[in-house]
């Protein structure tokens, strides 16, 4: 342990030229310190953006078990052969540019009173002011007769990586005729569009090898769901015959599924030997967030809307799919933008720099064929004690081709930019 711990200290000391851990520092006497958990699009752009702006004045390190980031957003692309694999991985190599020192392990603990964060090897980060990020964790006991240890057979691809791949490897392997039946999960959850995408994506695949017996059956617990008209109309028009939506109402709740025989249950229909089932389960913030105290009974974390603060700790700040945004969704774009307010108000905080009023934006783009893009968004600000919307916009049925690919490029230029946001 206290080779690690010596380890540690010698990077931290090399990056920073100062050491990342001790007591939380005194305002105007050492430099402040700041630990972001979670490197993600809130996290990393947080930790960028605190370290940049501070100018070595606020000593930022992030702690982030993976030394390479997959990204959610764009896996979809992945699973329709629109994105090779690498092009949505990722590495930190240049944070340390900015100043921000990297800790490549698990956060096992906050403890709020001592302003301290374990790590998983037992050395402790002390903070002044402490952002978490993590993401969001899967509620194996959403779906009945579903749990961890069936993901590989019942894959979930919520959380990149592994998990993408084995879906794609799944996905090009169901047979024409065959059966996939997505689960789709309940709100809140991470990217509402994403769900649907998926299926365009997976649609998209089918027809492409020829398989246009094969087909899709989406059991949704929500009466509604993001850009459905436009989702649904492109279905009809790219895929017809081989999507299927079906609303509470319709198939009368989800009874279990058999991950021995490929079956689903509803009170509708059962689904035997399916070719594919997608479980996509119900969602919580990052297990760290709730074993902090910073969630509320929904699961998720209520924070401050005008500066992104924990509404239980304004020493923390919540970010990205963990938080409770309002009228924000949980989606990359998303996180970015809080990101961006919090690092804000930190370096305010911590250096008496100037600050401004919290303005935050989205846009979520989904692929459902080539060339045919959709996509929602808008700006936020706080109002009435939450973030609420300013103004949005959402894809319109019978949109022209042009303006469909136009919403490709665009697609495909914020995923380069947001990237490179994040990363450096």
């Amino acid at each position: 342990m206290k080779a690690d711990r010596r380890t540690f200290l010698k990077g931290a000391a090399a990056t920073t030229g100062v050491v990342a851990l001790g007591a939380p520092a005194v305002l105007g006497q050492a430099k402040p310190k700041v630990v972001v958990i979670g490197g993600g699009p809130g996290g990393a752009t947080a930790a960028k953006y605190i370290a940049r702006d501070a100018k070595g004045a606020v000593e930022v390190v992030m702690v982030e078990p993976l030394k390479e980031f997959v990204t959610c957003f764009h896996s979809n692309l992945y699973l329709g052969g629109f994105r090779k694999f690498e092009e949505i991985t990722h590495t930190y190599d240049k944070l340390a540019g900015y100043g921000v020192t990297l800790a490549h392990q698990m956060a096992s603990a906050i403890d709020r009173d001592k302003k301290q964060v374990r790590l998983a090897d037992g050395v402790t980060l002390a903070y002044d002011r402490l952002v978490v990020s993590p993401g969001i964790d899967l509620k194996y006991d959403s779906v009945p007769g579903w749990g961890k240890e069936h993901e590989e057979t019942m894959p979930h691809a919520w959380k990149p990586g592994a998990q993408t791949k084995l879906l794609k490897t799944r996905l090009d392997a169901v047979p024409d005729g065959g059966v996939i039946v997505m689960i789709a999960p309940d709100n809140p959850y991470r990217c509402p569009p994403g769900p649907y995408e998926r299926v365009s994506m997976m649609a998209h695949v089918l027809k492409t090898a020829g398989k246009t017996k094969a087909k899709i059956v989406i059991i949704d617990p929500k009466k509604t769901f993001s850009k459905q008209g436009v989702f649904q109309e492109g279905w009809e028009k790219h895929f017809p015959g081989m999507v299927e939506w079906l609303a509470p109402d319709i198939h009368s709740g989800l009874k279990g599924v058999d991950p021995k025989t490929n079956t689903v249950e509803t009170g509708f229909e059962t689904y035997k030997n399916c070719a594919l089932v997608n479980v996509i389960p119900n969602q919580t913030a990052g297990k760290i967030a709730l074993d902090a105290g910073l969630a509320n009974e929904s699961g998720f974390c209520p924070i401050k809307p005008e500066t992104m603060q924990s509404a239980k700790d304004d020493s923390i700040y919540v970010l990205g799919d963990a938080a409770i945004a309002g009228d924000m969704p949980k989606s990359a774009f998303s996180a970015n933008s809080q990101a961006k307010v919090a690092a804000l108000m930190i370096r305010g905080e911590l250096t008496k720099s100037p600050t401004f009023p919290a303005r935050y934006a989205n846009t979520c783009w989904s692929l459902i064929t080539t060339d045919d893009t959709i996509k929602v968004g808008g700006s936020y600000a706080a109002k009435d004690g939450k973030i609420s919307t300013v103004d949005s916009f959402v894809s319109k049925a019978g949109e022209t081709a042009a303006t469909r690919k136009e919403n490709q490029a665009e697609n495909m230029g914020w995923y380069s930019g947001i990237t490179s946001d994040m990363f450096g």
